[in-house]
């Protein structure tokens, strides 16, 4: 490529206008690497194909690197119901349903339908860790889940390839390509593990001896790569054996320098990976089928969310399950290997593959505002779930009067009501986690499943007839919401709550005198519930 000099100059120059515009609006620099990968392919008529492509590749292999530096094999055995029971629930079921929609919709034999709809089941490696790292929800709850989902579906790389391998050759010996896999997946993992575990500590600790930092961070370099070539040459994935490299480094004590001196080297490459997915986009074929691709773009992720959010809700805190599923509703950038893979092989045709890989790019695309606004999404969910049950959820408890309303069964929550109990006085709990209420409702006590921030939902609970109204959240933009919420109600209703001494200011300074606060360097249950019945008896008197 004799202008790749030029070339090269202005995708940098178009990335960096991009993002510093984008930047303003708060768009993910994921957008702007994109943006301008199909910006320059269609001025050069570039593919996203070569050496460039292959050099990016090294983007998504730091990061794996970096994320098993994170996750020993110590951590990883911990995390294996992630792992291995996730990520095999959510591979089998998205990929059936998948396949059925390859053949439905896209009108695909057998084969090739069971290879696609299996790798529309992957996820994006590159674009969900790098915005969980950036943002620090690596290490929440739904963070682990999907990473371990994540894990899974790298190694389930190795079949779909095997696969690809199998069905576009009539003359293969499928037994034999088991075998070969098998045993080079054990020679791959013990190789690995003598290395990692007899000669890694002592390398670094003769590299550090030299007091050279060019020579160390090398030696990483070298190590990184090395791994990803040897899994490579045992036919897995490049960031496969990075992250097993990673994990192994994991073990010794240079792990916090190497994950710090690699960061520049992950990002850099890691944008150029974008760049040259966004290099793969035809606007030509886009705007020939761009109905279609709309269709497919939100019927995957739609399918691929409450499938996994469906599993993973039976075992999982209701909360966890929406933003683990939401986390991995798109579509991974091994598939647009697999797709440009099976075109090769004449297993699809050049549209459906361009349909396809424009799709997984757009799920991309829409996964950065998904990840950065998801407490916010999944609060929107939560309401509307509370908004369709609250009036029947707590019918029963109209004709409650002279009572006292609790907002909250968290552990104070839980105090509080126990407190009450012994009183005798009635009471109600307006409670937003599904798994509290039914912790409540299984102890025998009045806990409902509300949004009580909702007018409607104050009214069924007969918040008018109250004697008082006891506040236990402990989180402050709800505490916040619901004293505002309490204080505008159009009849006064004295409220406590806890809160500590900082907050007292910042939150309360407008709230009436209504609202009494206990701070929380006093406050056990027992001082709530005295306040409580201080209150009922002076307006019963």
């Amino acid at each position: 490529m004799d202008n790749f000099l030029e070339i090269f100059l202005i995708t940098v120059a178009i990335a960096i206008v991009l993002n510093v515009i984008f930047k303003k609006f708060e768009i993910p620099t994921i957008i702007g690497y994109i943006a301008a990968g199909e910006i320059i392919s269609e001025i050069y008529h570039l593919s996203g194909k070569g050496e460039i492509t292959h050099i990016a590749e090294f983007g998504i292999v730091f990061l794996m690197f970096t994320i098993g530096l994170e996750f020993s094999f110590k951590h990883l055995m911990a995390m294996k119901q992630e792992v291995f029971l996730n990520g095999s629930l959510q591979m089998l079921t998205c990929g059936f349903v998948f396949m059925l929609l390859a053949i439905g919709i896209l009108g695909l034999g057998d084969k090739s339908a069971t290879i696609v709809g299996f790798t529309l089941a992957l996820s994006s490696t590159a674009v969900v860790l790098k915005i969980l790292n950036d943002n620090g929800d690596i290490n929440e709850q739904y963070g682990r889940k999907a990473l371990g989902i994540l894990l899974f579906q790298d190694i389930a790389v190795i079949p779909l390839l095997l696969l690809v391998d199998i069905f576009s050759s009539n003359n293969q010996n499928i037994e034999k390509l088991l075998f070969t896999t098998l045993i080079s997946a054990l020679i791959l993992i013990t190789l690995l593990f003598f290395i990692g575990k007899y000669l890694v500590d002592r390398i670094f600790r003769l590299i550090i001896h030299t007091s050279s930092q060019e020579i160390f961070i090398s030696t990483v370099l070298f190590m990184v790569i090395g791994a990803s070539f040897l899994a490579n040459y045992f036919g897995f994935s490049y960031s496969l054996g990075a992250f097993i490299a990673g994990a192994l480094i994991a073990e010794t004590k240079y792990k916090h320098k190497i994950e710090a001196d690699l960061i520049p080297f992950r990002d850099l490459l890691l944008g150029l990976f974008f760049i040259t997915v966004g290099m793969q986009i035809q606007l030509d074929v886009v705007a020939q089928n761009w109905f279609l691709i709309i269709v497919l773009t939100l019927l995957v992720m739609a399918l691929k969310f409450g499938i996994v959010f469906g599993f993973l809700f039976l075992y999982t805190k209701k909360r966890v399950a929406l933003k683990t599923a939401f986390a991995i509703a798109q579509i991974g950038e091994f598939a647009l290997a697999i797709f440009s893979l099976l075109q090769a092989k004449n297993m699809l045709d050049i549209k459906t593959s361009q349909i396809l890989i424009v799709v997984s790019i757009l799920t991309m695309i829409i996964t950065p505002f998904i990840l950065n606004n998801i407490r916010k999404i999944t609060n929107v969910v939560e309401d509307i779930a509370l908004n369709t049950n609250a009036v029947q959820n707590i019918d029963s408890n109209i004709k409650l009067k002279n009572h006292l309303v609790v907002f909250g069964y968290g552990r104070l929550g839980q105090e509080v009501v126990q407190k009450i109990k012994n009183t005798g006085v009635p009471y109600l709990v307006l409670e937003s986690d599904l798994n509290l209420v039914e912790l409540g409702v299984s102890r025998g006590e009045n806990v409902v499943f509300a949004n009580a921030a909702q007018e409607e939902t104050l009214k069924i609970a007969n918040i008018e007839e109250c004697a008082v109204a006891i506040i236990t959240v402990t989180n402050e933009a709800k505490l916040e919401i619901l004293c505002q919420v309490l204080a505008n109600y159009p009849k006064p209703i004295d409220t406590i709550i806890h809160v500590n001494g900082t907050l007292k200011k910042m939150l309360f300074s407008s709230i009436d005198e209504n609202i009494r606060i206990i701070r929380s360097e006093k406050v056990i249950a027992r001082n709530l519930v005295q306040e409580a019945l201080e209150c009922r008896i002076h307006k019963n008197t």
